[in-house]
C-alpha cells in the first residue's frame, strides 16, 4: 500500500469488541471505493477480530504496529 494521508480517521483504542468493528464498518459505509479510513486500536482481540472481519467485507488492511498498547489499519475501502 502506498503511504497516504489517510480520507478519515478512528481512534478506536479502549472500544471493546465488536463495538470497534462496527464502527469500522458504519464510518466505510459514508467512504467511497479507494479511499483510506486510519484506525488506531488496541493488539490482541480487537486487531483479531477486526482485521479478518474487514478483511472479509473486501478491504485492503495493512496493520501498522505503533506501539505495545496500539496498532494502527489503513483500510482501503471497497465500498460500492
Amino acid at each position: 500500500m502506498t503511504e497516504r494521508l489517510p480520507d478519515q480517521q478512528l481512534d478506536l483504542c479502549g472500544t471493546p469488541c465488536p463495538l470497534n468493528f462496527i464502527r469500522c464498518r458504519l464510518t466505510l459505509e459514508t467512504m467511497t471505493a479507494g479511499q483510506v479510513l486510519q484506525v488506531d486500536l488496541d493488539p490482541g482481540e480487537p486487531e483479531e477480530m477486526v482485521v479478518p472481519g474487514l478483511r472479509r467485507d473486501g478491504h485492503q488492511v495493512e496493520v501498522q504496529p505503533i506501539s505495545e498498547a496500539r496498532v494502527r489499519l489503513m483500510v482501503i475501502c471497497s465500498c460500492e
